[in-house]
């Protein structure tokens, strides 16, 4: 990536002196103090000490989903209320910009050095982090002329997965929401409109639907605080049209046509932020109206589908607070698909939030051919055995839609493998409705039914591998437990020998 001129140096954090030699309470991040004297005023986190998931009453092992969601999302606020209110006083006395967060334990300020140097003296505050702003590594496509007129047929990615099988039992994905988190999205795009929930066939709802963590931002196509979807880079509306596209005629790119869709931007062309991430993820969780209030779990998304990454050097390596955003995400029952990154093809190169935390369901990529691409990002975690990737899935010359009512075959990455993982969960959720709210039963159904038969890796080919695992082994750490088939999984799921009545054999529709 081509970070900014401002970017801060991944150090471990330690506790700073001040002027005068007393030591902070609060460890804050080396350079930031300087940063902020040099440019007179910085964006940072407030992190404070209990980043736990709070405890909560117990329920009936059959509640439904929803109530736990909602008493989740409720001890969250009720937490950040009381430990946050001393400080957000301290903040509104002194006019300092900030804006609180309840889903990870934090505050973002803009604040100069006086004032951080006050804060970091508190007994209340865990650290303080920077919140730079930098490039993503997202993929781009190849050609500057990207949107073609028509595909012209059902994507290959959708087909490889086999999803038309599924359609033609008459499970799409309705009845199920996928949210998405990325560089925004043109809602009104015709392959994209039909499937946004906020717009109900005559007018458009923007409110519980969008939402836009970019503020106070300079120069960019989608402004600050955009009323409606925006995407000032094209890659969101990529993904979107991955995971629930289709215009109804013959551009059939999207794996659940029958969902719906809801957005929230976490990056301006291409650059996110700590805060941003948390935003959106909370906004997912509960999503709010236009003014960013009145927060309603029940409104959330069933699945979540995330083609971004948090660097080092965002700071996104060194705290517990994105990882606690995502853990509560998944408490609140949603699915979290998470590309690899393309950091490949060497052994260890999943290295980034969100996809090295337990939570997520890993996504590395194939081609037509079933084999790992060179950049798809290996395993293992550093840390831990967990098989990373879960699952590959198709993400090479993805037909997706794209900015300016057109299509593009030529995004590569795990940004792209990733909503068809995201529309496969929705497909499962619509054969299965009671897998609402059990995201670790889908995660159970998408690695079992994965296919490993014909998945290569030609960068590891036996006896090479990673983490002591080669391809000639499942699961392993290239591939995971092998290339989705969202069919497979269906039929785990219930579908069933209704999918054979009338003499269906199983082929996926052309």
């Amino acid at each position: 990536m081509k970070p900014a001129d401002t970017r801060l140096r991944a150090t471990p954090f330690a506790v700073l002196a001040l002027a005068c030699g007393s030591a902070l309470a609060a460890p804050v991040e080396p350079g930031l103090l300087d940063q902020a004297r040099r440019d007179g005023r910085v964006e940072a986190l407030l992190v404070l000490p209990d980043q736990a998931r709070p405890a909560l009453a117990p329920l009936d092992a059959g509640a439904d989903y929803r109530l736990r969601r909602r008493a989740l999302v409720d001890a969250l606020r009720a937490r950040a209320a009381t430990q946050q209110a001393g400080l957000r006083a301290w903040l509104d006395a002194r006019g300092i910009a900030y804006r609180p967060y309840w889903i990870a334990n934090l505050v973002w300020v803009r604040a100069g050095a006086a004032d951080l140097a006050a804060l970091a003296a508190r007994d209340d505050l865990g650290r303080i982090a920077a919140n730079p702003r930098l490039a993503a590594h997202l993929p781009r496509s190849a050609r500057a002329a990207a949107a073609d007129g028509a595909v012209g047929g059902i994507a290959w990615g959708v087909q490889k997965i086999n999803a038309p099988a599924v359609w033609d039992a008459g499970f799409d994905g309705q009845g199920v929401v996928v949210g998405g988190e990325d560089t925004g999205y043109q809602w009104d795009h015709p392959a994209l409109k039909p499937h946004y929930r906020g717009w109900d066939g005559s007018t458009a709802e923007h409110a519980y639907n969008w939402h836009d963590a970019i503020h106070d931002e300079d120069g960019n196509a989608c402004g600050s605080d955009a009323p409606e979807p925006c995407d000032d880079y094209g890659h969101g509306t990529h993904t979107a049209g991955t995971f629930a596209g289709g215009d109804g005629g013959a551009n059939r790119i999207g794996v659940a046509p029958g969902a719906r869709w809801i957005g929230c931007r976490n990056m301006a062309d291409g650059v996110g932020t700590p805060a941003r991430y948390v935003e959106c993820m909370q906004w997912m969780l509960a999503p709010t109206d236009a003014a960013g209030a009145n927060p309603d779990p029940d409104r959330a998304p069933d699945v979540v589908s995330n083609s971004w990454t948090c660097t080092a050097d965002e700071g996104c390596t060194t705290g517990a607070e994105i990882a606690a955003a995502v853990d509560n995400l998944v408490a609140g029952g949603i699915f979290f698909a998470a590309g690899a990154a393309n950091d490949g093809p060497g052994c260890g190169t999943i290295a980034e939030p969100p996809a090295i935390y337990d939570a997520s369901f890993v996504v590395g990529m194939t081609d037509d051919f079933d084999r790992v691409n060179l950049m798809s990002s290996r395993g293992p975690v550093a840390g831990t055995a967990t098989i990373r990737p879960d699952v590959v899935a198709p993400g090479v010359s993805i037909c997706s839609s794209v900015p300016g009512n057109g299509y593009s075959c030529d995004w590569t990455g795990t940004s792209m493998a990733t909503p068809h993982v995201a529309g496969a969960a929705a497909l499962l959720m619509s054969v299965n409705p009671a897998l609402k709210g059990r995201p670790g039963q889908i995660a159970e159904l998408l690695r079992a039914s994965a296919v490993t038969d014909g998945v290569s890796d030609p960068s590891h080919p036996p006896p090479g591998g990673c983490g002591g695992l080669t391809m000639a082994d499942w699961p392993n750490y290239q591939a995971g437990y092998g290339r989705i088939d969202v069919l497979a999984a269906a039929l785990a799921a219930g579908l069933g020998d209704a999918l054979f009545e009338d003499g269906f054999d199983g082929t996926p529709a052309r």
